[in-house]
């Protein structure tokens, strides 16, 4: 039986509102051997060295198609799209793309989006019976929001860029409240912080 955890969310707005959402909890990890022996024992006439062939097969065919620039969308599962980022060490371009140092060398395929197909999500819904599994609160940064921008102007006074696995170390937050915490601090004209790129590839530098 899967299980079920309330987690408190971040007041981002300061509205004192308390508010929450529902995720399943993770019991453990089937990797990729656990997997194909549980897809031969579900069908007695496909074989695991078999299955193992198809699987690394649309593995490897999967990838070069994603790194050739189609998405691709897989019956019953999903759709596939790679993310494009900066190289290590590299800086991010400005929207006209003018700057000498700004070529193709300067990026590379950094993650594949999933969007997981209805029909997909219908089946593991009927597989799915839930029971609760306790509450998870948020854990709170020591700092106030001003220790925590002021933090960031420092870390940008050493460093060119600033992203948000680095405001989560540095603050002590949560992805999810640093990330929105960072997205805040770029709206704001007086912060003295903007963000560049998109999706996965923003960062945040000085303005």
């Amino acid at each position: 039986m899967a299980k079920y955890i309330k987690q408190e969310m971040p007041d981002m707005k300061k509205t004192g509102e308390q508010k929450v959402f529902y995720r399943m909890k993770v019991e453990r990890n089937i990797n990729f051997q656990e997997f194909i022996q549980r897809i031969s024992s579900y069908h007695s006439d496909i074989s695991r060295g078999e299955a193992l062939r198809v699987m690394i097969t649309a593995s490897e065919v999967l990838a070069e198609l994603l790194g050739k620039g189609y998405s691709v969308t897989l019956d019953d599962w999903g759709t596939f799209k790679a993310t494009i980022g900066l190289e290590e060490g590299k800086e991010m371009d400005t929207i006209d793309g003018s700057e000498s140092k700004r070529n193709a060398r300067s990026l590379c395929l950094d993650g594949v989006n999933f969007l997981a197909d209805k029909k997909l999500v219908r089946n593991a819904r009927k597989h799915c019976k839930l029971e609760r599994a306790g509450v998870a609160r948020i854990h709170r940064s020591p700092y106030t929001k001003e220790e925590r921008l002021q933090k960031a102007l420092d870390y940008l006074e050493n460093h060119k860029v600033l992203k948000v696995s680095q405001y989560m170390e540095i603050t002590e937050q949560a992805h999810t409240t640093a990330a929105c915490e960072l997205r805040a601090f770029s709206r704001d004209a007086f912060s003295g912080i903007v963000s560049v790129g998109r999706g996965s590839a923003v960062v945040y530098v000085k303005k």
